[in-house]
Formats: C-alpha cells, structure tokens, sequence
C-alpha cells in the first residue's frame, strides 16, 4: 500500500513516521525548513509512544511530483485547502483513498449547500464524492520541536469509517495498515458522531485556551475558564443534537477527561503563539454557520469566534 501524508506536521509526521518504521512505501508533503530536514535526514521522533525512532520517508513540497497512491492521508489545518486546491485536483483523478484527519467539520459533512467556512462554493467536495472518502477522527497530541523532529504523546487511537456510516474496503485497508505499524486504528460506523463529539471539546478548548494562553491543564483547573469551556461545549453539542448526528452526553465527564490528560496546549494555541493563521472557520466558525442555519442560539460561540477573529487580525 503506498501512502502519502499531505501535511507533515506533529501529527501528520508521527503517522508517517510510523507507517515507514513498520514498512509501508510512505511520502510526505512538507515545506520549509521542516521539508528540507526530512529529505535530509527523515522524520526523528524525539519522543513518542512507540519510543524515539528516526525513519526515511520520500518528500516534497507538492504532491504533483510524488506520483500516485493508494491512500492520502489529509492531516494538514483545515483552512489550508484553498493553497492545496490544485495538488488535491491531482488525486482526483486517481482512486486513492482520501481521509480527513482533520480537526472541524470535515467539507463531506454538510454537501447541500456546502458550509461556507469549511468549503467556499464546495469546490472541495465537488473533488471527492462519499464513496472515495474515509473520514478518520485523531485522539493524538504532540508537537514540532523543531525542523525534523516531533513530540508525540497522549496516545495512538485514531477511528476510521464511511461518511455515510458503517465500513469499506478502503476503510478496512487503512486500519490493516495503521494496525501493522503498531498504532490503535478502530472501525467506527458512525463516524458523523465521533467527528462532532471531537469538534464539541475543540470548541470548548481551542477558543478558550487560545484567548487566555494557557495550558488544558490550566484552563481547566480554573473556575472562570472552565465555566467557560463548558458553555461552549454545550452550544456545540446543542448543534450537533439539531443536526441529529449526536445524542445527549455528559459535558463535564468530557471535561474531567481532558484534565486528566498530558498537560499541553491545544494546537490552536500552538498556532496563535507561532503566529500562524489559526483553524478558526473549520471549528468554530462552521458550527456558527450551520447554528444559524438550525436557528440554534449560540451566543458565547458566535462571541468566541469574533474575539478569535479579532485577535488573529491584531497578529496578522
């Protein structure tokens, strides 16, 4: 099985990383000086759950030079699509497999009319029909600690299946092969649930964490913040309840969860402290565009989202 991994980043660079370790014919797009240390010296995981481990893959700044695949895995930030809109029209015409292992709500959600801020005008979507997709959701954390090497921690689950719910053959390949490289892959056949379940902690935690700077640990153990979180978790989850893709949970056993993990910044923080454009439209802003389209009250996201917005201009 040949896979490429588009977006080498923690945990992009960790899965390929470890799908070379164990053998599979792996390439990656990267850029910078993290591309140039790749092509140099591989991937080096400084730390992760299957221990340090430095591993070659084949690199390049676009896919259109890396030739065809099975698979390609999408695990770069969500509002990177529009720069990566004619690479990814390449692999459409091929039968790769395409996984979003992205954070938000992935363009192959909502087609009709296709979200605005996740895919303007559905160009993504009118890429990649259902039947080509596997949407994948991450339980993973880590980070760059520099060109070429990666912190990996807070697990290895990642759970694979069907947009439209159950299994396929693309499905079942991809979990034989995270499987073979000693990570945690599962079936899921409701993935729509577990991709809003995830987005319900990213928009709790990502937007708070990045307006206070501070740690998930942090966050949480203080009452204001975590008071915080919680709102915003239950406007989410009110959505996705409108939607029928979810049932009621228990937010603060999801919270309490959180807090109980390594201690470290949520990637939108990551993002905000490295000044780099942060995943705001695929997270936040999605779940307020399809709020209003549900006629669902959401004002502490809505509140969020323009603070975030504001915040990341005043960078810029």
């Amino acid at each position: 099985m040949r896979i490429l991994v588009v977006g080498a980043g923690a945990i992009g660079g960790f899965i390929a990383a470890a799908l070379a370790r164990a053998g599979a014919d792996v390439a990656v797009v990267a850029r910078g000086a993290h591309l140039d240390v790749i092509r140099r010296r591989g991937i080096t995981l400084v730390h992760s759950d299957l221990g340090p481990f430095t591993a070659r893959v084949e690199a390049s700044y676009d896919l259109r030079t890396l030739g065809e695949f099975d698979a390609v895995l999408l695990t770069f930030k969500a509002h990177q699509y529009p720069e990566l809109l004619p690479q990814l029209a390449a692999v459409a015409q091929t039968d790769a497999t395409v996984v979003t292992l992205q954070n938000g709500v992935p363009f192959w959600f909502v087609r009709t009319p296709s979200l605005e801020s996740v895919d303007p005008g559905g160009r993504i979507a009118a890429l990649f029909p259902d039947e080509r997709i596997a949407g994948a959701v991450v339980h993973v954390s880590g980070h760059i600690v520099e060109p070429g090497k990666i912190h990996q921690s807070g697990g290895m689950r990642y759970a694979f299946g069907a947009p439209g719910g159950g299994t396929t053959e693309r499905v079942a390949s991809l979990v034989s092969a995270f499987t073979s490289a000693e990570l945690t892959p599962e079936v899921d056949e409701n993935i729509r649930r577990s991709v809003w379940l995830k987005l319900v902690n990213n928009v709790g935690l990502n937007p708070v964490s990045t307006l206070h700077e501070l740690t998930i640990r942090q966050m949480l153990e203080r009452g204001p913040t975590r008071e915080e979180v919680r709102t915003l978790m239950q406007e989410a989850l009110a959505v996705g309840q409108a939607l029928g893709v979810v049932e009621d949970v228990d937010i603060e056993a999801r919270i309490e969860y959180a807090q109980r993990l390594a201690d470290v910044r949520t990637s939108m923080l990551q993002d905000y402290l490295a000044g780099r454009p942060l995943e705001l439209d695929p997270i936040v802003g999605a779940v307020a565009e399809l709020a209003g389209r549900l006629n669902v009250p959401v004002p502490h996201v809505r509140d969020a989202y323009d603070r975030l917005r504001s915040l990341s201009a005043a960078t810029a």
